[in-house]
């Protein structure tokens, strides 16, 4: 499709569109927006969140699918891609929850039809957002919370609107682990006065907090589901405990290359079953543009091509690099959309390892935001029985009444469509017949768990 066609395409009632630039000098509490193109009921921009590194945000608004009459502020939701290199301006938005598909036509399951959506290309390198040295790169989780509450204080102090609307961090996989880091971060900064905004939870989708109590759970869960014999059973277990033996001695690079080759060897016994959904298609391996990177080490391209390259199919290249680019105008020229996700990827690959469940358990017991776990039964990669076992590591007291309480099934159109249960701050969502990709597999269910998530904490 042609831009100018695409553009047009863009601008369906739903939508109407403006454009703000935010460039250097963000951090600073008196920034400033440079108007960029002026569309309707949408902005973007850039904040410098480090010297050398140029963070990409895209924000749409809701103005026209909420009751007019209604007296609470059309909250704003934050949606963190995982990866860490995948965009969540590309495939968060184009083929999850923003109003539009890859192919430019309307997303009957938008998240835009119950708050204001922000996407942010994070980490430095993801998607639109670029460094100019490679030093610049984010290498853990702590140093990317704290870009982007960089980016937030700039964001908020731009967009005084939103100041006070409630404020919700949702994400998926890898970006769950970063979320937990922003969430913790965020608030901190925010009762200190450093943010200017009304955070009112966290929601971690299908998300990396404890990389063993997946990679322990693999062998397990696809025995149970017919995807591996005793053999290979065997086999899985056997590789995840060479690689559990790693963590447990803090050799986090080697960790990473054991993680990789249990995936050898589970994708050799199950014949190739989908780490993002057991009942899809067998693993394909897309690389978008004209090279594969070239990131040093075998094993962390191997985990680039299995979990960052599904996120920047050709389709969705084409599109961020073609009518996408032209229509945002404040793209450089010499930048292109995905090129140094590869670069991320192995950048933070010391810190793959690692669990942040002790930011999770922080948020519970010393935060009173709203911490909710999502998760798709038919996940592998982040799959349910995983989760429970790192949920069962935490240490707030409501474990227990969590424990023994029984959960509430979600219907829709008299159908069981997932399951939630709620103790304390704390909420678990259990979504049938999706995968890791949850708003892609069950975008009408993703969507009433958004809906049940905020009307909690109104």
């Amino acid at each position: 499709m042609a831009a100018r066609t695409w553009v047009d395409a863009l601008l369906w009632p739903a939508l109407v569109i403006g454009a703000c630039l935010v460039v250097s000098g963000c951090a600073a509490a008196d920034t400033d927006c440079k108007p960029g193109p002026k569309v309707k009921n949408q902005d973007w921009g850039y904040v410098d969140v480090r010297s050398a590194a140029h963070m990409f945000w895209w924000l749409y608004y809701n103005t026209d699918n909420l009751p007019a009459a209604s007296s609470t502020p059309t909250p704003l939701i934050l949606w963190l891609q995982g990866g860490p290199g995948g965009s969540s301006t590309g495939f968060g938005n184009f083929q999850e929850i923003g109003p539009m598909d890859v192919s430019q036509q309307p997303r009957n399951t938008t998240w835009l039809s119950v708050a204001n959506l922000l996407f942010i290309d994070n980490p430095v390198g993801t998607g639109y957002s670029y460094v100019t040295n490679k030093n610049a790169y984010a290498t853990d989780v702590s140093m990317v919370a704290a870009d982007l509450v960089t980016l937030l204080k700039a964001f908020f102090n731009c967009k005084t609107d939103l100041q006070n609307v409630p404020f919700y961090i949702f994400c998926e996989s890898y970006g769950g682990k970063m979320s937990a880091a922003l969430a913790q971060a965020l608030y901190k900064a925010v009762k200190q006065g450093e943010v200017k905004c009304d955070l009112k939870g966290v929601a971690l989708g299908d998300s990396w907090i404890s990389a063993m109590d997946y990679v322990n759970t693999w062998g397990p869960y696809l025995k149970a589901t017919s995807l591996l014999d005793h053999v290979g059973l065997q086999a899985v277990q056997k590789s995840a405990q060479q690689t559990q033996a790693a963590v447990d001695q803090g050799r986090w690079r080697n960790a990473t290359e054991l993680w990789s080759r249990t995936e050898d060897v589970l994708e050799e016994f199950s014949n190739g079953v989908s780490f993002y959904n057991i009942l899809g298609d067998k693993v394909k391996f897309e690389v978008s543009g004209s090279r594969t990177p070239n990131l040093g080490n075998s094993y962390i391209e191997m985990l680039y091509r299995r979990h960052v390259s599904p996120l920047h199919a050709p389709s969705l290249a084409e599109l961020m690099n073609g009518p996408i680019k032209k229509y945002l105008e404040v793209i450089p020229e010499d930048v292109t959309w995905g090129a140094q996700s590869g670069e991320v990827f192995a950048m933070m690959a010391g810190d793959f390892m690692k669990p942040v469940i002790d930011i999770v358990d922080d948020l519970i017991q010393n935060t009173d935001l709203a911490v909710v776990v999502y998760n798709g039964q038919l996940d592998l990669i982040c799959n349910t029985i995983g989760t429970e076992a790192w949920v069962h590591k935490l240490k707030w007291p409501g474990l227990a009444q969590f424990d023994t309480k029984r959960w509430k099934p979600i219907m829709t159109k008299e159908k069981t469509v997932g399951f939630v249960k709620t103790v304390d701050n704390f909420s678990f969502y259990w979504i049938l017949n999706a995968g890791h990709m949850v708003p892609a597999d069950a975008g009408e269910t993703a969507l009433r768990m958004v809906t049940m998530v905020m009307d909690s904490q109104r």
